[in-house]
């Protein structure tokens, strides 16, 4: 794991992350929901909102961002690559503050996915 963390921080791909992710926080969803005429408890269930770090750490996520690598690259995820989705998930996850929130119907999977579709070429080209 720590040859997986020096990776992600020596290529920044943890930055490049996370710099894509939508975080709200309760007051600019209230803001929303007012604009939207509906109740902030309403807009948190249709979009399914919780805490970033829970929604980045979740098997959900996980599963949905590795079903979208593994259909980018047209094979199974190797051990390796699992390592490093999960660790950037994780670093991710971590970095959040507490009250930031955001959706699970959002594009972590096509982001997270692209990115390290990208990162995966690199690497192997640089392997090689």
């Amino acid at each position: 794991m720590a040859d997986v963390n020096a990776a992600l921080l020596r290529d920044d791909l943890l930055n490049r992350f996370t710099e894509g992710l939508v975080i709200r926080t309760a007051a600019q969803l209230a803001h929303e929901a007012r604009e939207d005429g509906e109740s902030l408890k309403d807009l948190v269930t249709r979009y399914e909102i919780d805490y970033a770090w829970h929604v980045l750490g979740s098997d959900r996520t996980r599963q949905a961002c590795l079903a979208v690598l593994e259909a980018g690259g047209a094979r199974p995820a190797s051990d390796a690559h699992r390592a490093v989705l999960n660790a950037l998930l994780d670093a991710a996850a971590a970095a959040q503050p507490v009250d930031a929130l955001m959706s699970f119907d959002n594009d972590v999977p096509a982001q997270l996915g692209a990115l390290l579709g990208a990162w995966f070429e690199r690497e192997a080209v640089t392997a090689v």
